[in-house]
């Protein structure tokens, strides 16, 4: 059976916080790097330790802020059906996931300093085996989608 992919993205907020995200380990990064780079002055090590010092973090930040949240938000994508949620994300490696609602346990919503700031949340959908996220989305629909899902699992039960 051929399957199409899942239709509906995360909110594009999610951009801004996952840059920030990348932001701020920059910033602790570029701190190891400003250290390493004190350091090498001070005992005289190779010219190397300077040279990683400065081109990491310039790395760090094209892929964590530029690269990476950009290409995750493309690729983050969710379905949910009445039997079943489907779940695909990835940067280099694409990974499709089928949660049968038979299997959901229970549903929560979760939202952090910065999840709240651009106000968003995060659904965890708890199963026997694991716990699946659906990232960033819009409080109202992170919410509705929470019910939703606990709606057809427990129907999805009473089926038994």
């Amino acid at each position: 059976m051929d399957r199409r992919e899942p239709s509906t993205r995360i909110s594009e907020r999610a951009l801004t916080v996952w840059k920030l995200y990348g932001w701020i380990t920059a910033g602790i990064i570029s701190l190891v790097a400003i250290a390493v780079i004190t350091l090498s002055i001070i005992f005289d090590w190779s010219n190397w330790f300077i040279v990683a010092a400065v081109v990491l973090p310039i790395i760090d930040i094209i892929l964590f802020v530029y690269i990476f949240p950009t290409l995750k938000w493309k690729r983050w994508r969710y379905e949910v059906r009445e039997e079943e949620i489907e779940l695909q994300h990835g940067i280099f490696i694409v990974k499709r996931t089928l949660v049968p609602m038979i299997r959901v346990q229970h549903v929560d919503t979760e939202q952090g300093p910065i999840l709240r700031k651009y106000r968003l949340s995060t659904i965890s959908i708890s199963t026997a085996a694991t716990v699946h996220q659906i990232p960033a989305l819009d409080l109202d629909e992170a919410d509705s989608l929470r019910d939703s899902i606990s709606a057809l699992a427990r129907v999805a039960e009473d089926d038994v």
